[in-house]
C-alpha cells in the first residue's frame, strides 16, 4: 500500500496536466523559432523559418487576399501578416503539447512536419543559398529537444515537494521547481535568441555604407520648384513628399540588406554586348536629377499610395543604347537581390526622349535602405510592379512570352500606364468645416500632365477648380476650389482631364489588374 501511494503522488505513469503540456509545447515553439531566426539572420534575410514561411505566404495568396490585405491593413498589411503567423504558430505549438500529455511521439511527429515546410519555404525562396536550410534545421532540432527534455521533467515532476516514490524500478521524481527553472530558462533563451536574431538583421554595415556614400550632386540638376506648385496651407499635401512619408509598397517582410560597395548589376539577355556596372562606375555617369511622381497599382480610389521626389540616377536609354538591344526583345526583367522579378515595356527604357533611370539618390540623399539602397529603377507614367524594381541587380532583355515576372504570374496586367486619377484631400471624409473652406486635393497622369481638374458639390454642376503651377507632365498637380458652403451635410466629388484631352472615368473598377478608376468623393458637414 505504501507503494500504491507513492505511485499516486507523482505524475510518472500518468499523462501531464493539461496547463503544463500546452506550456511545453509552446516554449519548444519558441525555442525553435528562435534559434531558426538567429541562424537564419547569420546565413541569409531569406533563411530565417519565420521570415521564409511568412514570404511564401505572400507568394501563394491568392490575389484577391493580397488586395484584401493592403485595403484592410494599408502600409501594416506585413505586420498584420507576421501577428497572424505568430498567433497560429502558438496554437500549433499548444496544440502540440496537448496531444502530447501521454507521450511525446505525436508531438515530435508535429515539429517535424513544421521543419518540413520550413525548409521547404527556405529552400526554395528565388534567392536560396545551399546553406538556408541549416537554419530551419537548427530550429527542428531545438523545437524537438526542448520538447523531449521540458516534457520528461513534466512526466517526472512530484505532485508534491518532498514525495517520493517507493518502486525502484521507477525513475525517480524531480521537484516541480525543476520544471519552472527550466521552463523560465527556456523562456529567456528564446528570447534573447530571437532579440539577437533581430539586432544581427539591423546590423548597421548598410547604413553605414549609405552614409558613406554622401551627399550626392547631380550632373544636371533639376529646376527649383516654383512658387504655388502646392496649396498645401489650404490641405493639400506638398509638392515633395519627404522621404519619412514616402509610401512603401513591396512584398518583403524585411528590408534587403546590400551594402553600395557589394552592389552590381548585370544587363545581359538579348544585347549585343554584356555589361555589368559597379556602383562606382555608376556613380561616374552623367546623374540626372528629375521630380518624379510614383504610385502603386494598388492604390485605391482616394488612396495614399502616391508620392513625389526628386530622384538622382543615370538615364537607362543612354546604358541600353550601349549594350545594343536587339530585335524582338520587348521586355526588360528586372531582379531584385532578393528575387524578385519586375517585367517592364524594354521600349519605356529605351526610348531616348523617356526618362526611366538607375536612381541613386531621392530628395537629395542616398536612397533609403526601405526605398532600395543602393539602386533602384523608376519609369515615370508606370505603376510600380511594372516599373520600380529596388535593389536591383539584374537587367535581363527578353520578351513577354518567354518569361513571366512575380504580378504577372499571379494575373495581373502585362502593360500598366498609371491611369488619370483624382483625390480630395481636404475636407476630409466626414469632417466637420467652416463655410469658408477649400475644396482641396491632388490629380495626376505621369507622362501626359493635367489640363483641368473640376469638383461638384451635391451632385450639382461641375466646377473648375483652380490648378497649381505645373512643375512637370511627370509629376501630380494641386487643385484647389474656393466658394461658401451653406451649413449642414455635403458630398464633393472630383475628376480629372488629362493633356491628351481623357476624362477620368465614373466607372469603379478595382485596383487590380491595372489600377483603379472612379471618382473620389468626401462627406462633409459646415457647422
Amino acid at each position: 500500500m505504501r507503494e500504491r501511494a507513492g505511485m499516486t503522488s507523482t505524475r510518472l505513469v500518468s499523462s501531464i496536466a493539461a496547463p503544463v503540456a500546452a506550456t511545453v509545447g509552446l516554449l519548444s515553439m519558441a525555442a525553435g523559432l528562435a534559434l531558426g531566426h538567429l541562424v537564419g539572420v547569420l546565413i541569409s534575410p531569406t533563411a530565417s523559418p519565420f521570415l521564409a514561411v511568412g514570404s511564401s505566404a505572400i507568394d501563394l495568396a491568392p490575389a484577391w487576399l493580397k488586395e484584401f490585405a493592403v485595403s484592410t491593413f494599408g502600409s501594416y498589411d506585413k505586420i498584420a501578416l507576421l501577428v497572424g503567423m505568430a498567433v497560429v504558430i502558438a496554437v500549433v505549438g499548444v496544440t502540440a503539447g496537448l496531444i502530447s500529455r501521454r507521450s511525446a511521439v505525436p508531438g515530435l511527429m508535429l515539429f517535424g512536419v513544421l521543419g518540413l515546410i520550413a525548409s521547404v519555404a527556405a529552400g526554395t525562396r528565388p534567392a536560396a543559398g545551399s546553406f538556408d536550410l541549416l537554419a530551419p534545421l537548427a530550429a527542428l532540432i531545438a523545437s524537438a529537444g526542448t520538447f523531449v527534455v521540458l516534457h520528461r521533467l513534466g512526466r517526472l515532476t512530484t505532485a508534491k515537494s518532498g514525495d517520493h516514490p517507493t518502486d525502484a524500478s521507477l525513475p525517480a521524481p524531480v521537484p516541480r521547481r525543476a520544471l519552472l527553472t527550466s521552463s523560465a530558462v527556456v523562456a529567456v533563451g528564446a528570447g534573447l535568441a530571437a532579440a539577437g536574431g533581430q539586432l544581427l538583421a539591423r546590423r548597421g554595415e548598410v547604413e553605414a555604407s549609405r552614409q558613406a556614400v554622401g551627399r550626392i550632386v547631380p550632373t544636371a540638376p533639376a529646376t527649383q520648384i516654383p512658387r504655388g506648385a502646392d496649396f498645401a496651407s489650404d490641405g493639400s499635401p506638398t509638392f515633395i513628399t519627404p522621404n519619412r512619408d514616402f509610401y512603401r509598397v513591396d512584398v518583403n517582410l524585411t528590408v534587403p540588406q546590400l551594402r553600395a560597395e557589394d552592389w552590381r548589376l548585370r544587363i545581359h539577355g538579348m544585347v549585343d554586348r554584356e555589361l555589368t556596372l559597379s556602383f562606382r562606375e555608376l556613380t561616374s555617369r552623367m546623374l540626372i536629377e528629375l521630380p518624379v511622381t510614383m504610385t502603386c497599382v494598388s492604390n485605391e480610389i482616394g488612396g495614399h499610395y502616391i508620392s513625389t521626389a526628386y530622384v538622382t540616377g543615370v538615364l537607362l536609354a543612354d546604358i541600353l543604347a550601349e549594350v545594343g538591344v536587339q530585335r524582338g526583345a520587348d521586355q526588360a526583367l528586372s531582379t531584385s537581390v532578393d528575387g524578385w522579378t519586375c517585367g517592364t515595356p524594354a521600349a519605356a527604357l529605351s526610348d531616348p526622349g523617356g526618362k526611366a533611370m538607375l536612381v541613386i539618390a531621392m530628395n537629395g540623399e542616398p536612397l533609403p535602405v526601405e526605398h532600395g539602397f543602393p539602386v533602384r529603377m523608376v519609369v515615370p507614367g508606370l505603376y510600380g510592379y511594372v516599373s520600380a524594381t529596388k535593389w536591383i541587380t539584374d537587367l535581363e532583355l527578353t520578351t513577354f512570352a518567354a518569361r513571366q515576372a512575380y504580378w504577372l504570374q499571379r494575373g495581373w496586367a502585362q502593360r500598366a500606364p498609371i491611369k488619370t486619377m483624382s483625390r480630395i484631400d481636404s475636407p476630409g471624409a466626414f469632417a466637420r468645416v467652416g463655410p469658408d473652406t477649400p475644396v482641396t486635393g491632388v490629380a495626376w497622369a505621369p507622362t501626359r500632365g493635367i489640363s483641368q481638374v473640376e469638383v461638384r458639390i451635391d451632385h450639382g454642376a461641375w466646377q473648375p477648380a483652380e490648378l497649381s503651377t505645373e512643375v512637370s507632365v511627370d509629376t501630380w498637380r494641386m487643385f484647389r476650389l474656393r466658394g461658401r458652403w451653406a451649413p449642414g451635410a455635403h458630398v464633393a466629388e472630383v475628376r480629372a482631364t488629362d493633356k491628351k484631352g481623357y476624362t477620368q472615368t465614373a466607372d469603379l473598377a478595382s485596383p487590380i489588374p491595372d489600377g483603379a478608376t472612379g471618382w473620389h468623393s468626401v462627406q462633409f458637414t459646415v457647422q
